[in-house]
């Protein structure tokens, strides 16, 4: 996958500006930013970059006596979670709803284990009861860390997904996927763009477990071409352009009652991705905030 990285300079530079101008730049196809001394720098990939929606935001930026300018450079392909693969992460609990069990869902790297042993109390013990899931992370995304896949892991531990297929967008690491099926659903396929992320969602299906309920597949929407209305749960955690092109694709391969979690995005743009969904026929149940970061629950009723 190619990417742009473009070196946004805010002057005067301040972290309200840097909010706005991310959540801006997002409607250009921006997928992450980094904060820098002076502004920000973004990366998109070269096929989603549309330079003139990058303009007119730009030019409408809200922010009277803020100056904005940027550059682009071509990056090349790598490991975007190379710092992840050296270091690791520290296991990452979510407590599972006290109707269902007691004991949480753990996510680990397989390094950082949690144990009982010397623990203070504040820190991740392992009981028996605890769902864990492993993540070995390969140029991909998606290890629990981030704001938006926690909150549609939390999501899927308050459904009752026993028997559930489960259809899983953007896949990266496979994470979601593989909480979907320890917590009871009965098959998952998964697709991506990148072949890499669906080569590492198998591996960590193995690690798991559940590789004989999980089918990977490489491409984008188009690949549900040869799916009906089989899925009770599709998740998408991409970002907001991207679920807004692909959300009647989506909608196509759901079953009667199916529901449609999506995350990625930033709260401003619930509005937007709410009305496209009701467009579909799908009614907001619930929505999840963390941060400047949202997530939403549909439901095809």
């Amino acid at each position: 996958m190619k990417y742009y990285e473009v070196d946004f300079t805010i002057m005067p530079c301040s972290q309200d500006a840097q909010d706005i101008l991310s959540a801006l730049a997002g409607e250009a196809g921006f997928e992450t930013f980094e904060e820098t001394a002076t502004g920000l720098k973004g990366y998109v990939q070269q096929t989603l970059f549309d330079e003139e929606v990058l303009k007119l935001v730009l030019e409408g930026f809200p922010f009277e006596n803020v100056s904005l300018s940027y550059s682009i450079q071509e990056v090349e392909d790598k490991d975007w979670n190379e710092q992840w693969e050296q270091e690791g992460f520290e296991p990452i609990s979510l407590p599972l709803p006290p109707s269902k069990r007691e004991g949480n869902l753990i996510i680990h790297d397989g390094r950082h284990l949690p144990t009982a042993v010397d623990a203070q109390p504040s820190d991740i013990c392992h009981q028996s009861s605890d769902i864990m899931i492993e993540i070995d992370a390969h140029l991909a995304f998606g290890t629990g860390t981030h704001e938006t896949t926690r909150m549609i892991c939390s999501t899927l531990l308050e459904m009752e997904l026993a028997g559930t297929r489960v259809l899983d967008c953007g896949c990266g690491t496979g994470i979601l996927g593989i909480c979907a099926l320890k917590v009871g659903a009965a098959s998952v396929v998964c697709y991506d763009i990148d072949e890499w992320s669906a080569d590492n969602t198998r591996h960590n299906a193995v690690i798991n477990r559940v590789d004989d309920r999980l089918t990977a597949l490489c491409g984008d929407a188009s690949v549900l071409s040869s799916f009906s209305a089989e899925f009770n749960v599709v998740l998408a955690n991409i970002n907001r352009n991207i679920l807004l092109n692909d959300m009647a694709n989506f909608r196509r391969v759901m079953a009667p009652k199916a529901q449609l979690i999506l995350s990625g995005f930033y709260k401003n743009d619930c509005a937007l991705l709410e009305s496209k969904a009701q467009s579909l026929g799908l009614s907001l149940k619930a929505t999840r905030t963390d941060g400047d970061w949202a997530c939403l629950l549909f439901s095809l009723d």
